[in-house]
């Protein structure tokens, strides 16, 4: 676990026999104290007293924070159970986790592999890795195209479930590949979630992830981390969040931990919920291009079916035109019209009126919240019903 977390090895949450909402409920959490908190509060320090030599685990805040210290013990805990070799750190927001991996591990000359299907904002960072002299090769997530791209990599960037189009890929068959090139890999966690998919258990070096989505829930925190089995290169990632600043404020880590304790109940009703808005959605004869990697007869699901114990919470698909789209979210009472997902209550856009994914102008992503399933397909049907006219 996060060296950081001190000799709390025999701490409640690190039981790996345990279930997943018995680990997530006592995830990070510390040794019973008497008349304390279970959960101790956050702490607001930019500094720590500090007599003599600089050691010991916490010196400044930018460094280090006891709040970081719990959430990253618990998020080590899902996403590395029983690992000793596992280190997680946080970070202000999922975009500042990503950078943080690409730009301490990468070098002038190296050459790094990205999904073209991935988050609208991989295309960015692809320019700004240029401007430092280092190649970017794409390729998309299904079919495990990116194996064509592999040769002379230094790192494979994975991203599984792919957003918005939910491809899946197979993450064992690319960490072989790219370990026997030489090559680090890093896998998109945000969409699966540590209950749904564990990257290390799959070989990868790093899992990475937004806390803003499903982690957290709620819509109210910009959270992002980093789990990695190797201490050099974590230690470069650390050493980039020290220089970059990029770090939470220790009540957005608090507001974390304390989500995660609902990890596994918010996760199972949104998936249980998802499978049954897609399976409405196949009903639909205005429905094309319908994903969801939980449905049987999904290209995904097979492969999806030996990596992941759980499908997440999004549904893809398209209608006609970008107006009966916009008709159909107009028409949604339960749903808001957003562009994160994960949360409790469900979301939905058109993904096309931000210019950045390659999909049709009718492409809806939804976000499955945590309403009542009946309540939320009579919604989505009743939205397309009134949308076709």
């Amino acid at each position: 676990m996060n060296d950081s977390a001190g000799g709390d090895g025999g701490a409640p949450g690190a039981d790996t026999s345990a279930g997943d909402g018995t680990r997530a409920v006592r995830a990070g959490l510390p040794e019973p104290v008497k008349h304390e908190p279970t959960l101790p509060g956050p702490v607001f320090a930019a500094h720590f007293h500090l007599p003599g030599d600089p050691t010991g685990p916490y010196t400044y805040g930018r460094d280090e924070n006891p709040t970081w210290t719990h959430l990253e013990r618990a998020i080590g805990e899902l996403e590395a159970p029983g690992r000793d070799d596992a280190e997680t750190l946080v970070f202000a927001s999922g975009m500042a986790a990503i950078s943080a991996v690409l730009f301490s591990q990468l070098r002038a000359g190296d050459v790094a592999v990205l999904p073209d299907d991935g988050y609208q904002a991989l295309p960015l960072l692809r320019a700004q890795l240029e401007t430092y002299g280092i190649e970017v090769r794409t390729a998309p997530t299904g079919g495990d195209a990116q194996l064509a791209v592999l040769d002379g990599a230094r790192l494979l960037w994975i991203e599984t479930p792919s957003n918005p189009g939910l491809d899946v890929c197979d993450v064992r068959r690319l960490v072989e590949a790219a370990h026997a090139r030489g090559a680090l890999v890093a896998v998109d966690n945000t969409l699966a979630t540590p209950l749904g998919q564990r990257p290390l258990e799959l070989g990868a070096d790093f899992s990475v992830a937004s806390g803003t989505k499903q982690l957290t829930g709620h819509g109210d925190v910009l959270l992002g981390y980093v789990t990695g089995r190797d201490a050099e290169a974590m230690a470069a990632v650390r050493r980039w969040r020290k220089i970059a600043g990029a770090i939470p404020g220790p009540m957005e880590a608090w507001l974390a931990h304390r989500s995660i304790s609902t990890l596994q109940l918010r996760v199972d009703r949104q998936n249980a919920t998802a499978l049954k808005v897609a399976e409405a959605l196949r009903e639909r004869p205005e429905v094309t291009g319908l994903r969801y990697p939980g449905l049987r007869d999904d290209p995904s699901h097979e492969v999806a079916s030996r990596q992941m114990r759980r499908y997440g919470c999004v549904v893809s698909f398209t209608l006609p035109s970008r107006a009966r789209a916009d008709r159909f979210l107009d028409a949604l009472r339960l749903v808001d019209d957003a562009t994160s997902f994960g949360g409790v209550r469900s979301t939905a856009e058109r993904r096309g009126r931000w210019g950045g994914d390659a999909v049709p102008e009718g492409f809806i992503r939804l976000s499955v919240g945590a309403e009542d399933p009946e309540d939320l397909v009579a919604d989505l049907l009743r939205a397309l019903e009134r949308s076709a006219d």
